[in-house]
């Protein structure tokens, strides 16, 4: 199937949200013809994504950060952690409740000084 650039319409939305989080919307579309629906789903995010950690500890000896993640949506959320750096643990999967907060757990442990 090819589409012909020419045969498309644009169909432009406007989006306010007024909390981070994910919102769902659906798009019914009729003609004398044909019957569409399109489903959007848009994730919000706040402006403070960003943040650094500084970790002092002896060699050999771990420390732990609990991380806040704070979930202002309307659904719960399940969340992947890819850690990366050597020394970085903490748990692969974390669940936060609507309008919750969890704590993750990072751990540090240096096998060496650095």
């Amino acid at each position: 199937l090819f589409l012909d650039r020419s045969d498309a319409v644009e169909l432009p939305i406007k989006f306010i949200p007024q909390n981070a989080g994910c919102y769902h919307c659906w798009i019914l579309l009729k003609s004398s013809c044909d019957v569409r629906v399109y489903e959007i789903e848009c994730v919000v995010n706040t402006d403070h994504a960003e943040a650094e950690l500084e970790f002092v500890t002896p060699a050999y000896q771990p420390v732990i950060q609990d991380i806040p993640i704070n979930n202002m949506s309307s659904q719960e959320w399940k969340l992947e952690a890819i850690l990366e750096g050597h020394g970085f643990y903490g748990p692969p999967l974390i669940n936060v409740g609507l309008g919750g907060t969890a704590l993750y757990p990072l751990m540090f442990k240096p096998v060496t000084e650095c």
